[in-house]
């Protein structure tokens, strides 16, 4: 304290640079090709398949930057949210990318020619004196070393009073949503001075406010649907068909829990922090602190699945509450046949689940076990006494280290973790003859191998 910015000293400054390298979003693109990663600095990196399977760098940029808003003396920090990626139309990749308040449209291409022989310019580019052009000639492609572009398209602001948390591209790929803690939006891709508000929680007195939006999806097949998620474990489906202000839902997926074993910590735990909807456009996955649960969109009464993530906590509310770990917002998702469920939890740890046989895994994602091409091994937390020598005591986990964000290939067996600022990407380990295992998970150790030299930001 006190000392000027320009002299801060360096184990700050470097702490600092290591805030904003933590990776903050994760996605595919549609075909597993590309996957895009955004950190709290702002950044965007993504990465590319290469023909042999790994995946490695194929263009960095810079996408917000910090802000201030000095009519609320509010400061916007870079931090990128969430991350879309629009479907496929021509060589040039389009993704979205948002931070607190403002979403852009980014254009990701690659140019391996330049023109050559202007008349009016030179080799450098500048002006030539108009009197010592004698002679017109045509211009003429040559080839070039590869350069990948990032360009913005399009700037989405002043839309959002508050934060926003999710966005959602629309299967109609003219539309998409934008929502923060109260209202969600509807913008077209082409349209960037408007957008249509369809959803409003906010009461005309801010003391009635009783729950707030923490996550909104698109129906993935039905342009009409979209699904969002509130602070009091509840998950609206919504048909734009109906109205255009959606504030009356078309269901409300809701768990009821018994009184008699509600405590204070039940509707904190009970928050939706991610919604996703199954490729196949059925099922719907939410995922609350302690569990994920498999919602078929044709039965609201309760989810027809629910999986422990990690109930060995419960006891553990109380000091959770006072770390503010109980706030942590972990994500969850499908695999490219929605067999299986994935989420992050604690300790560098994450989970699957598989839905035909019900058998579980927890694996880690850390510097420690992910040598190149080392087979992951199964971890097993206990509240007691340990079992075994691999086993791991809650009261030894380190809640500072824990998998929020989270992505699985939309075709293979590939994931991609976000640990920190460090990105794990895991494939299934292919047999002796060539083949690669079932996705089923096995009470054998699991067949999860890590990417040669993982990529790490």
């Amino acid at each position: 304290p006190g000392l000027p910015l320009l002299h801060q000293p360096p184990e700050l400054s470097f702490m600092s640079q290591i805030l904003t390298d933590v990776i903050s979003t994760v996605e595919f693109n549609q075909t597993g090709e590309f996957l895009a990663t955004g950190d709290k600095g702002g950044r965007v990196v993504i990465f590319q398949r290469e023909p042999q399977g790994e995946y490695n760098v194929y263009s960095t940029f810079q996408s917000h930057e910090p802000e201030f808003d000095y009519l609320k003396s509010l400061e916007i920090e870079e931090r990128i949210n969430k991350i879309r990626w629009l479907p496929l139309h021509n060589p040039a990749h389009f993704l979205l990318a948002t931070n607190d308040k403002t979403i852009k449209l980014w254009k990701v291409s690659e140019r391996d020619k330049r023109a050559e022989g202007y008349n009016l310019r030179d080799e450098e580019g500048r002006l030539k004196d108009l009197s010592t052009v004698t002679t017109l000639q045509v211009p003429v492609l040559r080839p070039m070393d590869l350069l990948v572009e990032a360009s913005p398209r399009r700037v989405f602001a002043n839309a959002h009073a508050y934060h926003i948390n999710s966005i959602s591209v629309n299967s109609d790929c003219e539309t998409y949503l934008s929502a923060d803690d109260l209202r969600i939006n509807l913008w077209n891709l082409n349209i960037t001075d408007r957008s249509f508000n369809i959803v409003d929680l906010k009461p005309e007195n801010m003391e009635d406010l009783s729950e707030v939006i923490t996550v909104a999806e698109f129906h993935p097949h039905h342009c009409h649907l979209l699904a969002f998620s509130s602070s009091t474990g509840t998950t609206r489906l919504c048909d734009m068909r109906a109205s255009a202000l959606c504030d009356q839902h078309a269901k409300l997926f809701e768990e009821v829990v018994d009184p008699s074993h509600r405590s204070f910590f039940s509707e904190i735990v009970s928050s939706v922090s991610d919604v996703k909807f199954s490729h196949s456009g059925r099922y719907l996955l939410t995922r609350d602190y302690l569990t994920v649960k498999v919602w078929d969109l044709n039965m609201e009464n309760k989810p027809v699945e629910t999986y422990q993530v990690h109930d060995y906590l419960r006891t553990k509310l109380c000091s959770l509450y006072e770390s503010d770990c109980i706030f942590d917002k972990f994500e969850c998702a499908w695999n490219g046949t929605d067999s299986v469920i994935m989420t992050g939890a604690y300790n560098n740890y994450f989970r699957m689940f598989d839905r035909a046989s019900l058998r579980d895994v927890t694996l880690e994602a850390s510097r420690e076990v992910c040598k190149r091409r080392a087979v992951l091994q199964p971890r097993r937390v206990c509240v007691g006494k340990k079992q075994k020598e691999t086993d791991v005591s809650v009261d030894s986990l380190d809640f500072r280290k824990k998998i929020l964000h989270t992505a699985w290939h939309p075709k293979e067996n590939i994931i991609a973790i976000a640990a920190s600022n460090n990105l794990y990407i895991f494939q299934d380990r292919l047999t002796p003859n060539g083949h690669h295992n079932t996705p089923e998970i096995q009470s054998a150790p699991p067949k999860w191998q890590t990417q040669p030299n993982p990529p790490t930001y």
